[in-house]
């Protein structure tokens, strides 16, 4: 499964909303794709002088999509930031220390706390985590230095999108901890339960609909989908009295017969951008 958030957030860094999308398993994400872009895209639209930040973790997959999301605006025009996720990087420090001294000794414990707090406040924290874990590399051997080498290479190859000292000055956000939080709300708390077993059309259907009920986006949602769901209902009473009148008890004169479509269409095609 694959999830993807579009956060709106306040000069001072205050996060304000969060639009949240869900989608079945699907080569390469093809969908959940679109509906981000299509999501910047909207939002790029009625406000484009928006500082853009592209946040996660050190995936390849993730970063070649963010690499040529389609903003719809002139590349030129938009100020771009590419932040990989602190506590992603935090956890390849932890492994490497870990692998340095063991997971339990203090000595590993003070160093870990020692380099997180460079690689946050300090302006070239990276550099200061990639040349603690060179030094380490050219001491270890066998097994040992071949881990330490993969995540020195880690660092190395995210450096540049590792400036947190920076980021924090802007206000930007460094973490993807709304990710996280909609993969665990959104998906596990409501699919992933004991026995549960899930078609695609019908898991689908359910991250659909708790997409636009956690992106306040239901009314919008459902006026799309509405017309598959309800229909008109005229009570004709047999009385022929002057006040007998035509009744519509959904209370929605502008209802129309449901369109015959496949079951599964709306959740799959459904747009969440408003």
């Amino acid at each position: 499964m694959g999830c993807g958030t579009v956060s709106l957030y306040a000069a001072d860094g205050q996060r304000l909303r969060t639009v949240r999308y869900g989608r079945m398993p699907e080569s390469k994400k093809a969908t959940l794709c679109q509906q981000l872009e299509a999501e910047c895209q909207a939002r790029m639209a009625t406000r484009p002088l928006l500082r853009v930040v592209r946040l996660a973790d050190g995936a390849r997959e993730n970063w070649r999509f963010l690499a040529t999301l389609d903003l719809g605006v002139p590349a030129g025009q938009v100020e771009i930031w590419d932040i990989v996720d602190f506590y992603h990087a935090c956890d390849h420090l932890k492994h490497a220390t870990d692998l340095i001294w063991g997971e339990f000794s203090p000595e590993g414990k003070a160093e870990f706390a020692r380099l997180k707090t460079l690689l946050k406040e300090k302006d070239d924290g990276v550099e200061s985590v990639i040349n603690a874990l060179r030094y380490r590399v050219g001491r270890a051997r066998g097994t040992k230095r071949q881990q330490l080498l993969k995540e020195l290479t880690y660092f190395r190859h995210q450096r540049h999108r590792m400036a947190y000292a920076a980021y924090l000055r802007e206000h930007l956000p460094i973490a993807s901890g709304v990710v996280e939080a909609t993969c665990k709300t959104l998906v596990t708390q409501r699919l992933k339960q004991s026995g549960m077993r899930w078609t695609i059309s019908g898991g689908q259907a359910i991250l659909t609909l708790r997409s636009l009920i956690q992106s306040q986006r239901w009314p919008h949602g459902w006026r799309l989908l509405r017309h598959s769901y309800q229909q008109a209902v005229e009570i004709v009473s047999t009385r022929q009295t002057p006040d007998t009148v035509s009744e519509r008890p959904l209370g929605d004169e502008h209802c129309q017969p449901p369109v015959k479509r496949d079951a599964a269409s709306p959740y799959f095609t459904l747009p969440l951008a408003v």
